[in-house]
C-alpha cells in the first residue's frame, strides 16, 4: 500500500451469504455517490407513481456512464440534495452515510459496508425497496461505463471464458483533494468470478496519484473477492 494511503473494502456473495471486510471508517464518496443519487431518484419516482422524465433519463445516463458532474448536480438538486439522499438511504438500510453539504454531493461520506448495502438494493431482489424496473435500469447503466473508466472492482472479474466481457457492473469515483493534493479513489459494483456474483465496494484516500489509487482499489477488490470465493465450496 502506498505510504499514507488508507483503504477499506467490503464484499458479499449474496447467494451463499459469504462476506468479508477490511478497514473501517467513513470516506468521501467522490463519484460513486452517483449510484446512490440515481437510486434515491428512482425511489422518489416510485413513491410518486411516476416514471423518470426524459430529462432525468438523459441526466442519469450521462451521470453513470461517463460520470458527468453537471448531470449529477442536476439530479442532486432534483432529489432534494443531502436531505433527500439521507431519507432514501434510511430506507435502503445505510447507517454510516451522510450527504455532502449544499451542492457538494462528491463530499458525501460513506463506508464500504454501506456501499455493499446499496449494491444489494440494486442487484438483489430479496429485501430491496426498489422495483425490478428500477433495479434493472441502474444495473444497465453500470454495465455500460465509458471505456476509460472500466477500472476498479472490474479487476476482480473473470477475464477469460464464455462470460468474459460481461462480468462486471460498476461505478468509480476519483477526486484530488485541494487541501492535501492527495487522491480519493473509490470503486463499487458487482463482479462475476468463478461462476459466482460478488458485490464489492472499495473506498480509499491518501494516494499520491490517481494511478496509485486505482492500483490500490484493484488490489483490494481482487483480495476481497478471493477471500469469499476461496472459502465458499
Amino acid at each position: 500500500m502506498p505510504d499514507g494511503a488508507e483503504v477499506s473494502v467490503a464484499v458479499l456473495d449474496p447467494d451463499s451469504g459469504a462476506g468479508a471486510a477490511y478497514g473501517t471508517g467513513a470516506f468521501d464518496t467522490a463519484s460513486i455517490v452517483k449510484v446512490d443519487i440515481l437510486a434515491a431518484l428512482l425511489l422518489q419516482a416510485q413513491d410518486a407513481g411516476r416514471s423518470l422524465t426524459a430529462a432525468e433519463r438523459t441526466y442519469a445516463t450521462a451521470m453513470i456512464e461517463i460520470s458527468d458532474n453537471d448531470s449529477a448536480s442536476a439530479l442532486w438538486r432534483a432529489i432534494g440534495t443531502a436531505e433527500g439522499l439521507d431519507a432514501a438511504n434510511e430506507r435502503f438500510g445505510l447507517t454510516g452515510t451522510a450527504g455532502g453539504d449544499g451542492p457538494l454531493w462528491g463530499l458525501t461520506r460513506t463506508t464500504a459496508a454501506d456501499q455493499v448495502a446499496l449494491l444489494r438494493q440494486v442487484f438483489v431482489t430479496d429485501g430491496s425497496v426498489l422495483s425490478e424496473a428500477s433495479r434493472a435500469y441502474v444495473r444497465g447503466l453500470m454495465e455500460r461505463i465509458a471505456d476509460g473508466q472500466r477500472w476498479g472492482v472490474s479487476a476482480a472479474a473473470d477475464t477469460a471464458g464464455p462470460t468474459a466481457g460481461s462480468t462486471w457492473a460498476l461505478k468509480n469515483g476519483w477526486l484530488r483533494r485541494s487541501t492535501t493534493g492527495l487522491w480519493v479513489v473509490n470503486s463499487i459494483g458487482r463482479v462475476e468470478t468463478g461462476g459466482r456474483g460478488c458485490l464489492v465496494a472499495v473506498v480509499s484516500r491518501g494516494s499520491g496519484t490517481q494511478a496509485e489509487g486505482i492500483a490500490l482499489t484493484e488490489a483490494a477488490a481482487r483480495a476481497a473477492v478471493s477471500v469469499v470465493t476461496d472459502d465458499t465450496p
